[in-house]
């Protein structure tokens, strides 16, 4: 039986996509972390700069709709250039206002402004493989490839940006950042035959896409799976930092990842029959139920596997409200609604994070992995409560991967 990733990246001019995209994507989980310790090295303060990667993380949260709806409605080249050279400016200066002492605000006003305008590919692919895919049984396991490059990037990003800023110049693993996004940006752009048409005035003059019912339900699952991973990156280092291994938690956060991975290729390889609704609420459940061996163990050694394993159930839950994304928002505003999905993942980490920490300073690593538990689970009443909120319309039953 042929490898079903094999045929999607078959798909005509799909491969120079998924490789642009890939650099384009990188920047994201490597931007923040470099902000960090590019500040950190600068003023020696790890507080300001966890401050300033925070007001990135919320301007790209908050701007992630409004450029997917121009996105929908202008066509994604017209709209991720001039978005391009924003963030690129704005990033020149904030290296600018950090190196040469410029006023506070100003490195907080940069670091926003880049954050607002960092190229949205991650969303924009996936938006490509819906045009190109549209009723094919081949769409769930394009989403689930972007779902799993999308661990990948979060597994290579960090170490990356890592190694550049404190083996190199401080400066090394931002500017490396701006530039994998400018090329992977031009790069993707430039796959003009894969570029899905603009929606003109259906997408500009709708509704939005978070009038639709089922999309606020996604969007409470994005933003208790992002929470999840908030809290899982604060709680993980602190329990390594507990038990006298703080150099095994990048191990710990990149097994949390390796496991959602490694079910995201398992995911996309099945022709399910499950109702995608119903496997939603299967994936929740099992996330819930994953985390709650992480409140419990003490060893260093016990809790990779276990990490592994709550990570498995991480992937199946963000593929499967892409998936129900694509098909229950109208065709114009499908970029939006999935910005609106990453929206609620980066609001869920900012917010999980802070709780966890919290819960860390008062009763320690342990008790703060409950925040993780208590978020899979409301998702999962959430998701199960509004069952019929997320029924695949008839239109869109034809394909046998996307069934009721």
């Amino acid at each position: 039986m042929a490898n079903p990733y094999l045929q999607v990246l078959r798909t005509p001019h799909a491969l120079p996509m998924v490789l642009a995209a890939f650099i384009g994507r990188l920047p994201l989980s490597m931007v923040g972390l470099g902000c960090v310790l590019l500040v950190a090295s600068e003023t020696g303060s790890y507080g300001l700069g966890g401050a300033v990667a925070a007001a990135g993380a919320v301007t790209t949260a908050l701007a992630g709709p409004v450029i997917g709806r121009l996105a929908d409605s202008r066509g994604q080249r017209r709209v991720l250039m001039p978005v391009l050279l924003i963030f690129v400016v704005s990033g020149v200066a904030f290296l600018f206002a950090v190196k040469d002492d410029w006023p506070r605000w100003t490195v907080f006003l940069a670091a926003g402004v880049s954050g607002a305008c960092i190229p949205p590919v991650s969303s924009m692919i996936r938006v490509r493989w819906t045009h190109l895919l549209r009723g094919s049984h081949r769409l769930p396991t394009a989403l689930a490839m972007e779902s799993v490059v999308d661990e990948f990037v979060f597994i290579v990003g960090p170490v990356l940006v890592t190694f550049l800023s404190t083996t190199g110049h401080a400066t090394s693993g931002v500017v490396t950042a701006f530039a994998l996004a400018t090329v992977g940006s031009l790069l993707f752009a430039a796959q003009v035959r894969t570029e899905p048409p603009p929606g003109g005035h259906e997408s500009r003059g709708g509704p939005s896409a978070m009038r639709t019912p089922g999309l606020r339900v996604l969007f409470v699952v994005g933003a208790s799976v992002g929470a999840i991973l908030g809290t899982l990156e604060i709680a993980l280092v602190a329990f390594a930092d507990g038990v006298g291994a703080k150099s095994m938690s990048g191990v710990l956060i990149a097994g949390l990842a390796v496991g959602s991975m490694i079910s995201g290729i398992g995911w996309g390889t099945v022709r399910w029959r499950l109702p995608l609704r119903r496997r939603l609420a299967g994936a929740l459940v099992l996330l819930t139920i994953c985390s709650v061996p992480l409140l419990l163990v003490h060893h260093i050694w016990v809790m990779v596997p276990f990490v592994v394993l709550a990570g498995v159930a991480v992937s199946p839950s963000l593929i499967s409200s892409f998936t129900l994304a694509e098909v229950l928002v109208p065709r114009a505003a499908v970029t939006e609604a999935f910005t609106w999905i990453g929206t609620a993942l980066g609001l869920g980490v900012a917010v999980g994070a802070s709780v966890a920490g919290k819960v860390v300073d008062v009763s320690g690593a342990n008790a703060a992995f409950l925040v993780a538990t208590v978020a899979a689970a409301i998702a999962a009443i959430v998701v199960g409560m509004f069952q019929r909120l997320l029924h695949v319309p008839a239109e869109h039953a034809t394909a046998p991967a996307l069934v009721r």
